[in-house]
């Protein structure tokens, strides 16, 4: 069976974004995209450019993706997704929903921080733990989830993988596990303070 990947479009490419929202930027910004706004994007880029805020790069995005930058990001896309996992990435987020633009409220990112901490702590005191690995095309991490089994073993903990192909937090409870290692997409841990995030482990 062959598959075919159809890239969707969800806004026209030539909407302009009025200058009273571009001037709630920053004069440099690191902009990113989903990729159903990708003809926008090239297009609000000039835009950008004729009210002088300078664009360092240009990036399609994934609820997964890193960025290396130092500057604040604008996201271009709906929902807050993909903007929570590039918060930890950046000074500061901000959104592009329809025509407008707004930032990451502090309040909004203290409380995702304080996610993060209770994750850790439950990790910290478990003794069961189970190691999510996804068997999507990308997302498939197995040789990281067993490298941290034996991590895990040597500090005496009882690690258990899981491999499954969509991750159900709801059936988490059908098991006796205290705490939950995610190696896949990293906006799983944001639904669960039982879910730590692999790259979120204590450094040896």
């Amino acid at each position: 069976m062959k598959i075919l990947y159809i890239e969707s479009k969800s806004r026209k490419a030539d909407i302009k974004i009025s200058k009273s929202e571009i001037k709630k930027l920053p004069k440099k910004i690191f902009l990113a995209y989903t990729v159903q706004f990708k003809d926008f994007t090239l297009q609000f880029k000039k835009q950008l450019k004729e009210n002088k805020i300078q664009v360092e790069k240009t990036q399609q995005v994934l609820g997964c993706s890193k960025i290396n930058t130092k500057s604040p990001i604008l996201l271009i896309g709906t929902g807050r997704f993909h903007a929570l996992n590039l918060y930890l990435q950046a000074p500061s987020v901000f959104i592009l929903e329809g025509d407008k633009i707004t930032k990451i409220p502090e309040s909004e990112i203290q409380k995702l921080k304080q996610k993060r901490k209770t994750a850790l702590i439950k990790f910290l005191h478990a003794e069961n733990i189970g190691i999510l690995v996804s068997t999507k095309p990308g997302q498939e991490n197995l040789k990281i989830a067993e490298k941290i089994k034996k991590q895990l073993i040597k500090q005496k903990k009882k690690p258990y993988i899981f491999l499954a192909n969509n991750i159900d937090i709801n059936q988490f409870e059908n098991f006796n596990i205290q705490s939950w290692i995610n190696t896949s997409c990293p906006g799983l841990a944001n639904d669960n303070t039982n879910i730590l995030n692999h790259t979120e482990l204590p450094k040896k």
